[in-house]
């Protein structure tokens, strides 16, 4: 049963959406100077894989602590939109996504993370869309890349204001293209905020 991760690593520096603080990570303390090793990490909750709750651009205090576990794991179907610039093919996503609980969303921006292109020009999620995802019932959508949509979000206000979650910066989604039975894991950390990274994994069965 294999196990695909589909986080990146954070590290010190990193990539962040463009007017986002990098993350600062720091070695704090040397075994041979302290007898331990320790790091600190100042970040910010959208930093690498993260996913956003509904409170990211929703009038309300719901903490990611609180999301429901249940709406983060489930059977996923990846779509490939690499060859839109926006994504509004509603035929394929019902095609593709019945029966499942998450939908992914493949542009192919994954493996540039990190670069000056990463920042512009992926492709977008129209608006038609993801009502077509709140009306199936949908729980989560995942993308490699740092947004769905750009200004105004509007694609962001329809799925978080019906409490769909939003999985950014996602990679190694090429290697779910050809498989059938996917099941994903997307756990963000337990803190008292609008969003936080997470570590997302796909078990392929």
């Amino acid at each position: 049963m294999p196990i695909i991760d589909l986080s990146h690593t954070i590290i010190n520096n990193m990539q962040v959406y463009p007017g986002d603080q990098p993350p600062i990570l720091e070695q704090t303390y040397c075994i041979r100077e302290n007898g331990s090793t320790n790091h600190l990490l100042t970040f910010g909750m959208h930093t690498g894989t993260h996913i956003d709750g509904t409170w990211h651009m929703v009038d309300h205090k719901n903490f990611i602590a609180d999301a429901p576990l249940e709406d983060l794991i489930g059977k996923a179907c990846v779509i490939d939109i690499r060859n839109s610039k926006e994504f509004t093919n509603i035929q394929l996503v019902k095609k593709k996504a019945e029966g499942c609980s998450i939908v992914l969303f493949y542009t192919g921006y994954g493996d540039l993370f990190g670069s000056d292109k990463y920042t512009h020009d992926y492709p977008l999620i129209g608006t038609d869309v993801a009502q077509v995802i709140v009306d199936m019932g949908i729980k989560l959508v995942g993308i490699d890349t740092f947004s769905p949509d750009i200004e105004p979000y509007k694609t962001h206000q329809i799925l978080l204001s019906n409490g769909i979650f939003i999985a950014e910066n996602l990679t190694n989604l090429h290697l779910l293209l050809d498989k059938s039975k996917i099941e994903i894991i997307a756990m963000p950390l337990k803190i008292e905020a609008d969003s936080a990274p997470a570590r997302i994994i796909a078990v392929v069965k």
